[in-house]
């Protein structure tokens, strides 16, 4: 069959499977318009269809039973509408693209092929006895993304299945039409792939299943070992990839899997909005987003100023001239290994015996019981009653002796003070009490002495409310002072780190760390071991109804903070994706080497894949970015050509600010729709911000790490908040020695670098980055613009 005969076939087909959606998209939504009227007709007659009877106990049980059958019918008229709506939904999406690849498949002992197109969703024929189109993620569409023409086989729940796969075909259909097609043999073909990465960038990422490589697909369908772990080159698609994984498991154990039982911890809210897409267009609700950070301000922010990592990182890359630099940068690295979380955990245990601190509790300034009693209370339980069952009796005991104390505080001054001052619901309120005390005899206050006693209980019982709670909250242990305490005593910080060292400038951590404890604050480095103390000691808060984490920008969290999560986490499995040469903080990155993040669960419980091609940029960026990392000649360009990166050096300011808004007009005027000026750090990003302002037509958007959505156009944006996102242009605004030379910027310079999918300009003040001139000049293009002037 030649070329033409098997487009006109293939487009006879589309257009048959195209009238068939539609003619589904108009009988649902005929279903969907009367269950809505059905559901508001039903939620304003609700009480009218009510029997309402409240005068004897037989007709409160029928009224009772009345409002929940009518409750009930109301509920299944809601559910049955919201169904039709996301069926509705489906068929829209296909209508759209109803497919996009092929193959022919002949199972072992038949003798025809099978048909088996795929698309976002399946669709059966008007029988509902054949598909039409098979889910992507449906055990069979597997051999599409894996297979190559010849012998295969897939699992499917009943068993494995083999045969050979004839032809293998890919479409791009868009509203009624093949604009692509052509076949292919064992990856996804290129012609694909390069029709669909030379588009623009968006406002926020898409889901392309039409285009999932084969060792994207590994991650995808893993659905075996307890960690999986995604080393993956920049723009080699983890974080889509690690999406489409999430659509995948809520595909597969859909009637043991909800969307919000999985959660992904973004590495910004600004990312949260540009990923916020991919489940819906898959036709699937979006999972729990967070960052860890919100997690901790909401567990200690009531308590503590918390800096957040972006203000760390900040003080990391601008401060390297102030005295108390390097002491910072060595309390960073400790607090943030798994030594110092061996190390709380041992002091822990070493509280079994002594060393635990209390807060009295205090009344009014009158301390009711002192700290030191409720320590020796607390050591009287004996070595062998657990270090959270002796809180628990302490906290009965302390409630008891709260208790005796009220009862002595009856006959008070300060309480007829405010006898003397009650309102008229106060006396209601008392003499509602008096009347359930006395069970049906007469109510009166016609007793001085018994109506005083009464309001004295109360306003007693009143005044002591807060600081009962405060006890059954187990307030009373003295975190604060307990993790003071720490660096306080440095003959027990060496025991407790046992054959390690303590770590370089040990007087001066201490120092920085009381010093903020005293003013109320919490560095980054000292949140989560300051919450894992608190959680040892008082029990956990774990969630056990999460099934699944995804943890982006894996790379970016310490050893701490991970041992956390798989306590925080105890019944979920773990999706953490990153990319070693982009770990910016002060910290060792868990992703190096094999690391503690593949020690979290074990390599029996964990897999690591690793990503070595790029797709985001052209292949003259790749080899530019590449050359800047150790290792980078691991990484794999996709054979899509641009433009070389451009490093333009300037003289001064005014040049410098002029070449960067001339390049910025001509970007705009040739239709980039996504341009990022990358700036280093924050403040320099609001200093360009308002110089750019002055000078570009249309102000650009200033990119905070409080931005809450990302747009089109023209963006200035610090290094770090860039990452994870993507930009048809970036213009790195100052790539000199000046601003990135020291051997801890490498990374951030290349992460800012790898955010370009098309066009890459350098602009350096001065002398380029060694990151730059260590390379060949072959990768790039200088313009020397220091011997000309501006007119």
């Amino acid at each position: 069959m030649s070329t033409e005969q098997q487009w006109n076939e293939e487009q006879q087909r589309v257009n048959s499977v195209t009238d068939l959606i539609e003619h589904r998209i108009t009988a649902l939504e005929e279903v969907a318009g009367s269950f809505r009227g059905e559901v508001v007709e039903m939620r304003k007659e609700f009480w009218d269809e009510v029997t309402m009877n409240f005068s004897e106990a037989d007709d409160v049980g029928e009224t009772s039973t009345s409002m929940r059958q009518q409750s009930q019918v109301l509920s299944d008229r809601e559910r049955s509408h919201l169904n039709t709506a996301a069926a509705l939904d489906k068929m829209k999406r296909l209508h759209h693209s109803p497919y996009f690849g092929r193959i022919d498949f002949k199972e072992a002992g038949y003798a025809d092929a099978e048909r088996i197109y795929l698309g976002i969703a399946s669709l059966l024929d008007e029988q509902e006895e054949s598909f039409l189109i098979y889910d992507w993620r449906a055990p069979i569409s597997n051999l599409y993304y894996d297979g190559a023409p010849g012998p295969i086989s897939y699992r499917t729940p009943s068993g494995e299945i083999s045969g050979e796969i004839e032809m293998k075909r890919q479409f791009v259909i868009r509203d009624r039409r093949i604009r692509f097609m052509f076949d292919t043999g064992v990856t996804i073909g290129d012609q694909l792939l390069q029709a669909v990465l030379s588009r623009t960038s968006d406002a926020q990422m898409k889901s392309i299943v039409a285009t999932i490589q084969k060792e994207q697909n590994r991650i995808i369908r893993n659905d075996r070992t307890r960690m999986l772990i995604v080393q993956g080159a920049a723009g080699s698609g983890k974080t889509s990839a690690a999406l489409q994984r999430v659509a995948y498991l809520l595909y597969k154990y859909r009637e043991h899997l909800q969307a919000d039982q999985m959660v992904l911890f973004s590495p910004n809210p600004m990312f949260n909005s540009y990923v916020s897409t991919v489940l819906p267009e898959l036709g699937e609700e979006n999972m729990l987003q967070t960052t860890f950070q919100e997690y901790l301000e909401r567990r200690l922010g009531r308590e503590y100023q918390l800096e957040d990592p972006f203000i760390q990182l900040e003080y990391v890359l601008t401060a390297m001239q102030e005295p108390e630099y390097d002491a910072r940068m060595s309390s960073i690295r400790f607090k943030s290994s798994a030594s110092f979380q061996k190390v709380i955990t041992r002091y822990k245990e070493s509280m079994l015996s002594g060393g635990m601190k209390f807060k009295p509790v205090r009344f009014q300034g009158k301390v009711i019981v002192d700290a030191e009693a409720m320590a020796e209370k607390f050591y009287s339980f004996g070595s062998s009653v657990k270090l959270v069952s002796r809180l628990e009796l302490l906290r009965d005991w302390l409630l008891k002796e709260l208790s005796a104390f009220g009862k002595s505080e009856l006959n008070a001054p300060w309480v007829d003070q405010q006898l003397d001052v009650m309102e008229p619901e106060d006396l209601q309120r008392a003499y509602q009490r008096l009347k359930r005390k006395q069970k049906g005899k007469s109510h009166t206050f016609d007793d001085f002495q018994q109506e005083r006693e009464i309001l004295a209980r109360m306003v007693v019982s009143d005044r002591l409310k807060p600081l009962r709670k405060w006890i059954k909250s187990l307030r009373f242990v003295d975190i604060r002072q307990l993790y003071a305490n720490l660096f306080q005593d440095q003959a027990q910080m060496v025991r407790l780190l046992e054959n390690e060292p303590l770590p370089a400038h040990w007087e001066a951590i201490s120092t920085m760390t009381l010093r903020r404890l005293k003013l109320q604050e919490l560095a980054y480095e000292d949140i989560t071991p300051y919450l894992y103390l608190r959680e040892l000691l008082l029990g956990f808060h774990i969630n056990s109804g999460i099934r699944h984490v995804i943890i982006d920008e894996a790379q970016d969290y310490s050893a701490f903070q991970l041992a956390f999560m798989k306590r925080l986490f105890p019944h979920a499995k773990i999706t953490a994706l990153g990319d070693f040469n982009q770990a910016i903080y002060a910290h060792s990155s868990v992703l190096s080497g094999t690391g503690p993040l593949s020690d979290l669960y074990g390599p029996e419980n964990t897999e690591v894949i690793e990503l070595t091609r790029s797709y985001r940029s052209t292949m003259e960026i790749v080899e530019f970015t590449r050359g800047m990392v150790p290792g980078g000649e691991h990484i794999i360009p996709f054979n899509r050509s641009g433009e070389k990166p451009k490093v333009i050096v300037t003289a001064d300011l005014e040049q410098h600010m002029h070449h960067i808004t001339a390049d910025l007009h001509h970007l705009i005027e040739q239709g980039y729709e996504s341009v990022a000026v990358i700036c280093k750090t924050a403040e320099e990003s609001s200093e360009v911000h308002a110089l750019l302002s002055q000078k570009l037509d249309t102000a650009p958007k200033l990119i905070k790490k409080t931005t809450l959505a990302f747009e089109q156009g023209v963006h200035v944006v610090p290094a770090y908040l860039a990452k994870g996102v993507e930009f048809d242009a970036v213009l790195i605004y100052d790539g000199s020695a000046a601003a990135y030379s020291h051997e801890q910027e490498r990374k951030l310079f290349y992460t800012a670098c790898t955010r370009a999918m098309h066009l890459l300009h350098v602009y350096c003040l001065g002398k380029p980055s060694p990151f730059i001139s260590s390379q060949s000049e072959e990768w790039y293009e200088v313009s020397n613009m220091t011997a000309t002037r501006v007119e």
